[in-house]
């Protein structure tokens, strides 16, 4: 396996389009675009990594996935009522939608399904309380304490806010947030700025890919049906309007984020996080995309069959 792991980021170490690196949030667009990563963390808790698979990045939208397991974790199925499951087929922070949706988001991984998931979480509490609850999740998931938000990017994102603050405050006018617009945004950043490498994020994700339990460490994290649940959701909505695209060519559960990463998740074999921080037209990683897919047709890890 290791040598695999190899073999797919010497090819992307030479591939020559690298897809753009996301600018509109400032502090992203500092970052190097031609690293790459790939990490595979095995339910036997083996892990393969390969490039610089130790480097943090900003998790952005991956963060997105744990902030839907704590709210299930917390309101159960009553979450639904405030955010849809369908895929959306729209940009990730398209308003279109909202509008002609009565302010109900479409699904979790959306810019506007994952405010109205925070704004869920935060039950009457600060955004400091409800970032500890986060932070502390992640680490826990990660086996890893040294995980951090990266407050500059955070500070980036809140002041270039004002496509976020128009979902935000048309979903409040429409009654689906019960916060305060600034306090959701401000902790829906930082909840995005989380930094992580793809070693940490592939263990992260190991729960999925076992019915809910971490087997190395052997805490069961959700039920199995919530975490078949959520595998689903990654699958269909994962990746924007380039959901299905993904799961053409890839055919696992994943979560992409602006930063370049991806989670993808392999059911009864592993989680295995990229990190190439150039995007495609939809935002979602070129090269990580790809490595995925090279990933797949060695192993033959498809939910939809070898």
């Amino acid at each position: 396996m290791q040598d695999l792991i190899n073999d797919i980021a010497a090819a992307m170490a030479k591939a020559e389009k690298r897809g753009k690196v996301a600018d509109y949030i400032p502090e992203l667009g500092h970052v190097n675009p031609n690293n790459f990563a790939i990490s595979l963390a095995t339910v036997d808790g083996k892990v393969y990594s390969a490039g610089c698979a130790t480097t943090p990045f900003s998790i952005q939208s991956i963060s997105k996935v744990f902030t839907l397991t704590i709210a299930l974790g917390k309101m159960g199925d009553s979450l639904w009522s405030k955010v849809g499951r369908e895929p959306s087929g729209d940009p990730f922070n398209s308003i279109v939608q909202l509008e002609h949706e009565s302010g109900k988001p479409r699904n979790p991984f959306i810019n506007a399904g994952a405010i109205a998931v925070v704004d869920a979480i935060m039950m009457g509490h600060e955004p400091k309380e409800t970032l500890g609850e986060i932070l502390s999740f992640v680490r826990y998931i990660a086996d890893d304490d040294s995980i951090c938000f990266d407050h500059a990017v955070a500070a980036s994102e809140m002041a270039h806010r004002d496509r976020n603050a128009s979902l935000a405050h048309f979903m409040k006018a429409f009654g689906h947030l019960r916060h305060d617009v600034d306090k959701v945004l401000g902790t829906y950043f930082h909840q995005c700025s989380i930094a992580m490498s793809c070693e940490q994020l592939a263990h992260a994700g190991l729960f999925l890919a076992s019915d809910g339990i971490n087997k190395p460490s052997g805490i069961r994290v959700v039920a199995p049906q919530r975490a078949r649940r959520i595998n689903s959701l990654m699958m269909m909505c994962g990746h924007y309007d380039a959901s299905g695209e993904f799961a053409f060519r890839v055919g696992l559960p994943g979560k992409s984020g602006v930063g370049g990463g991806i989670l993808a998740i392999a059911p009864g074999h592993g989680s295995i996080a990229v990190w190439s921080p150039g995007l495609d037209d939809y935002g979602n990683s070129l090269l990580g995309t790809q490595a995925l897919e090279m990933f797949v047709q060695q192993t033959g890890w498809s939910v939809f069959g070898h």
